[in-house]
């Protein structure tokens, strides 16, 4: 591809954005970072305290880009049907149909994923995987792009269930919100005030289709070698670190070159640079790590540990251009 069509791609991912900033405020980072793990095709997990934004975001997200949005409040008592959906019974035709859940989709908010049972959880695994939900032996395919973005609340324990790791891994990135400034704040208020009214409406810029011809775009985006093994040398760095039990699996490395190629169409590049990957270490790295006993006793965190991994490992020179 040209660099003009490149130049394209970043104009559309900045009118996304700059229609998301119409209805969040003060996320400016997490939302490029949450935007380019959807270019790059994976899933968004937000984990942060209540009422900061997380579900108005994820809303904002799907409408900007085209898709079709919906919302599923995670409970101890919902059940795997009741995300994939289910046979029911037609008397009309005397037979058991299939009624599809609301993970059919282009993206799925499940809103507190962390108050929900293993079992439950589970059920969205194949989905995020693979694009398909099983249900009594039978396959079906989800709508593409399909996309999930899980809010947790890290505060609370009573009522909740860990995410498995199995499960944490399948998410591309973990992302914090944190609170807003005083002028940020404010400026949520007074939109608030000037709209006159508590829904925000945000216009698409994409549809679904166009989003697919980016995602296939972002693939096509120069990797140096030693970016790649840039990539490796941090993942490979994280399983070596102390305080950490079980490192950052080839899947993390992975996740850093994808997250790397989003990032350079969203600012205009056909290449890689490795400050891409930097950017992205601990937000696609962190969620990976299991710690020590005793590091987790010591309150350590892994986006502690992540950061000390990226100023240890060698950055290779930084190109200015791409593939020659």
């Amino acid at each position: 591809m040209s660099d003009a069509a490149f130049e394209e791609i970043a104009d559309t991912g900045h009118q996304v954005l700059q229609r998301v900033r119409t209805a969040v405020v003060g996320m400016d980072d997490t939302l490029e970072i949450a935007l380019a793990a959807i270019l790059a095709g994976g899933h968004v997990l937000i984990e942060d305290v209540p009422g900061l934004g997380k579900t108005l975001a994820a809303r904002s997200l799907a409408a900007a880009l085209g898709l079709e949005f919906r919302r599923l409040q995670c409970t101890p008592d919902l059940l795997p049907g009741d995300v994939t959906g289910s046979y029911v019974y037609a008397p009309a035709s005397g037979e058991f149909q299939f009624r599809p859940g609301p993970i059919f989709t282009g993206l799925l908010l499940a809103d507190e994923i962390n108050r929900t049972t293993p079992k439950t959880q589970s059920a969205m695994l194949e989905a995020m995987a693979e694009h398909q939900v099983t249900v009594e032996g039978n396959r079906f395919a989800l709508p593409a792009p399909f996309h999930v973005i899980a809010t947790s609340n890290p505060i609370e324990y009573e009522g909740t269930y860990a995410l498995p790791e199995a499960q944490l891994d399948r998410f591309m990135v973990r992302l914090a919100v944190g609170y807003p400034t005083v002028e940020g704040e404010a400026e949520i208020l007074l939109q608030r005030v000037r709209r006159g009214r508590p829904d925000v409406a945000v216009a698409p810029v994409v549809d679904a289709a166009g989003l697919l011809r980016i995602q296939a775009a972002v693939e096509r985006i120069h990797v140096d070698p030693d970016v790649a093994r840039y990539c490796v040398a941090l993942a490979r760095m994280t399983r070596s670190a102390q305080r950490v039990a079980v490192g950052a699996s080839p899947r993390g490395s992975q996740a850093l070159l994808l997250l790397g190629r989003s990032l350079a169409a969203l600012d205009g590049r056909a290449f890689v640079r490795p400050d891409d990957i930097k950017r992205v270490a601990v937000p696609a790295l962190a969620h990976r790590l299991t710690l020590t006993p005793q590091a987790w006793a010591q309150e350590v965190s892994t986006e502690s540990i992540v950061a000390s991994v990226v100023s240890q490992v060698p950055v290779p020179p930084t190109m200015s251009a791409g593939p020659g």
